[in-house]
């Protein structure tokens, strides 16, 4: 059961829908014409429920199935948002709003669940329910939970979920899972370092904030090797460091530091987050300063289902051909495993080629995926709600 000969003949449709969404991105919570625009097609399908405005700017779509005698509920999941990055593509159909980008695949993401609601409105050929969670606010705002939040799981009795995104360097509409933990936590922390400003030439009337914060920097890199078991992979980094002032002549006042924690086994969690407050507070004291530090839990290790981990594997082998079912775990994070949290479910990554890398302006979604990961879900629709 290759890639369904009906959603192929739709890749002009599907090209024409992706390359509109990627030239009209839109940010977390602000998906007011994606939703719309994603809306519109999903009633013009024949889908049997079409409703907006959950999660605050999400779209749900219910298809029901030629028969319900197996009372089983499944559903699919695609991310709108756009990131705030200028893009630097030179396609076409490269994004009309300065500073927006679709650098993520989104764009294709949302096609290729359109594709799938398309099909299986048209065919219907299974026993159950499908429900189609178009979310917003994927990166970084609570998306998945703003969804969960409204009740979409329970309203739906939705007894599994499932999602797809695509993953640069993997082979164009090759499929990559793996049981268990599959993508880690994402926390943020904040240091502010404050002292007493001064002249640069005369640093020992000061308190150097600047010189407390390099060597907090330095020190936190000893939590994941001295604090943690070596068999739990841990991720701290800290990403950004802002100066009350900027020039060549003055030590600010205070310093501010930002960072992420990653990780798979969030029990880690509690002792990270307070060895980065006592380093932080011990090294800045030895300098003369003092530290306030906020440390926000983000989203949790996304978890595949074992059993749904296979199914989804088996449908990326009989779409392509081609699953690796082992495939690495990767240190970023996916709200995704919030939905994971409620109900089981599986994730995985389809090939997107030889792109520029996720999250980068020279990023852009391959569009002969589309019709391969529109058949992944419908081939999930039809195999786990099989007609009698």
């Amino acid at each position: 059961m290759p890639v369904k000969n009906r959603i192929a003949d739709w890749q002009e449709d599907l090209t024409e829908w992706r390359r509109h969404l990627h030239a009209h991105p839109e940010l977390r919570f602000e998906e007011h014409e994606t939703a719309r625009f994603v809306a519109e097609k999903l009633r013009g399908f024949g889908c049997d429920e079409v409703i907006e405005g959950v999660g605050q700017t999400g779209v749900v779509a219910v298809i029901r199935g030629r028969q319900d005698g197996s009372g089983r509920t499944i559903a699919f999941r695609a991310d709108m948002d756009a990131l705030p990055i200028l893009e630097q593509t030179g396609a076409d159909h490269a994004s009309t709003i300065p500073g927006k980008m679709h650098a993520c695949g989104h764009d294709g993401h949302m096609t290729m669940l359109l594709g799938a609601c398309r099909y299986l409105a048209e065919t219907r050929n299974f026993d159950g329910t499908v429900v189609a969670l178009f979310q917003p606010a994927e990166e970084g705002s609570g998306g998945a939970k703003a969804m969960i939040g409204d009740g979409v799981f329970d309203r739906y009795e939705v007894d599994e979920v499932y999602a797809m995104h695509n993953w640069p360097g993997l082979t164009p509409g090759h499929f990559a899972t793996r049981p268990g933990p599959f993508l880690a936590s994402a926390d943020k922390f904040e240091i502010r370092v404050t002292g007493k400003g001064g002249h640069g030439a005369m640093p020992h009337l000061a308190v150097d904030t600047n010189l407390a914060a390099a060597q907090i920097v330095t020190a936190l890199h000893s939590i994941p090797s001295r604090d943690i078991n070596a068999q739990n992979a841990v991720v701290i980094s800290v990403c950004g460091m802002k100066s009350e002032t900027f020039t060549y002549n003055v030590l600010p006042d205070a310093v501010t530091l930002i960072g992420t924690v990653r990780q798979y086994d969030v029990s880690d969690r509690e002792t990270i987050r307070t060895r980065i407050r006592q380093i932080a507070e011990a090294t800045a004291l030895a300098h003369g300063a003092q530290v306030e530090m906020a440390y926000i839990e983000g989203v949790d290790p996304l978890v595949n289902a074992e059993a749904q981990a296979d199914m989804a594997a088996d449908a990326g082998e009989a779409v392509s051909g081609h699953v690796n079912r082992e495939a690495p775990r990767v240190m970023g994070s996916e709200d995704f495993g919030d939905m994971l949290r409620v109900r089981p479910g599986a994730f995985v990554f389809i090939g997107n080629g030889d792109s520029a890398d996720l999250h980068n302006p020279g990023y852009d979604f391959d569009d002969s995926i589309a019709p391969v990961g529109a058949s992944w879900f419908a081939t999930l629709a039809e195999t786990r709600m099989p007609l009698a």
